[in-house]
């Protein structure tokens, strides 16, 4: 019997309760193993099904605000169990979390509202994260959480990795280190069955090709970024930490709140226009933030964590982005894209908001209520632009490992 039913978005002990329940049931196929510390010294477990050489394998909690990973490895191990041929020529490893000190800080069981979702929200700066640590650090700075990463995949080698991640409000994509010919059509499919979006304009994927709509490829080396400020680089991450062992890396992102502005692939009147608004706004909302911090900040004097280097990290990133936004040609000229940097616009000022709260809450800092009715403005204001749907976390999961299992299908063909 599925254990989805009996969670919603599960904590990581949790989460790693019910990986045990599965190696247990199953002692001579799976095995549950511990394959490195977090920062904090908490526990990174490996679960993996099946012993056969070729290997895929599956990251989630890589981001602590993207909980619907969790859900999926559960699924997709209860999958492989019960599908024979799935595991024939193929043995299957899920990194349960691969960031336990952030998801220890995200705190959204249930949300029932955006504003809700950003109460509890948490997500480290650049490089806290796992899996993004490598393209802004160097090796020996690296957190331990991305050394027992790349550690794994060395062992394994996979022909494929998957990474679980997903986004608050918008739709859903893949962005691939190269191509897997035949996935777009499944995916595409899934997406329609679950009435999810597709996000054929990603912001994320800005000026990357695609090979159907929503599944981009990512750029080779050297090619003009379509964000010139931000400090990072998807090659020098983890995702292609598989490349030295022939294989390649998937990223399949899905939807808490769907919107259907994010899939309208008509041409915008105005692009370049719309976008320089986005930035005016960016900047403003991003200048109210920085008011409410600056003036806190003596007050918090010996303060400090993660959730105000997070807020610090985001703000840090706003000025060179609307730049970016207003002196670069568009990547894309379709409404699906300029909906997806305004969401992208939307996002940031309101996460260093929400996360800035949380400190001054736990100080009982006296700028918090102001802050507050903040968050719930621009969370409420967010949803009724896009429209917000929320998207059933059974909906979520299956389109997530749908796509998962169609990859490594079609990608082990490939790797054939």
């Amino acid at each position: 019997m599925s254990l989805l039913p009996q969670l919603r978005y599960p904590t990581v002990t949790q989460l790693v309760a019910c990986a045990q329940s599965l190696a247990g049931a199953r002692p001579g196929l799976c095995t549950l193993r511990q394959v490195g510390v977090s920062r904090a010294g908490r526990p990174l477990h490996l679960l993996s099904v099946g012993h056969a050489r070729r290997a895929v394998l599956v990251v989630a909690g890589a981001h602590a605000n993207e909980p619907t990973g969790a859900c999926t490895v559960l699924s997709l191990a209860e999958r492989v169990l019960a599908e024979r041929e799935l595991r024939a020529e193929t043995s299957w490893h899920f990194l349960l979390c691969a960031d336990p000190d952030g998801a220890s800080l995200h705190v959204t069981p249930a949300p029932r509202s955006l504003y809700e979702y950003h109460l509890g929200f948490f997500r480290p700066a650049a490089e806290e994260q796992p899996e993004w640590s490598p393209s802004v650090l160097p090796a020996h700075r690296l957190p331990p959480e991305t050394r027992a990463l790349i550690a794994v995949i060395d062992e394994l080698r996979p022909y494929l990795q998957v990474t679980l991640h997903g986004t608050d409000l918008g739709g859903s994509w893949v962005q691939l280190t190269e191509d897997i010919p035949g996935l777009a059509e499944p995916f595409a499919k899934s997406a329609a069955q679950l009435h999810i979006p597709v996000e054929t304009g990603a912001s994320d994927a800005a000026g990357w090709s695609a090979s159907g709509p929503g599944v981009h490829v990512m750029p080779s080396l050297g090619a003009g970024a379509a964000y010139p400020s931000m400090p990072d680089d998807a090659h020098n991450s983890t995702w292609y930490a598989t490349h030295r062992h022939g294989g390649l890396t998937a990223v399949v992102e899905v939807p808490m709140w769907a919107s259907d502005l994010v899939d309208d692939p008509a041409p915008h009147p105005a692009p370049a226009a719309a976008l320089g608004r986005l930035a005016r706004r960016l900047q403003c909302d991003a200048l109210e933030v920085e008011r409410v911090l600056a003036d806190a900040l003596p007050r918090l004097d010996g303060v400090e964590g993660p959730l105000l280097r997070a807020a610090q990290w985001v703000l840090d990133l706003v000025p060179g982005l609307a730049a970016d936004w207003i002196h670069t040609p568009p990547a894309d000229d379709t409404m699906a894209y300029v909906s997806s940097v305004d969401a992208f616009g939307r996002r940031l000022p309101l996460r260093a908001a929400a996360m800035l709260l949380r400190v001054l809450r736990d100080t009982g800092d006296r700028a918090a209520p102001g802050l507050e009715r903040l968050v719930a403005t621009w969370s409420d204001a967010f949803a009724e632009r896009f429209r917000a749907r929320w998207v059933p976390l059974e909906h979520q999961v299956e389109h997530q490992s749908r796509t998962v299992v169609t990859a490594a299908r079609y990608a082990r063909d490939r790797a054939a």
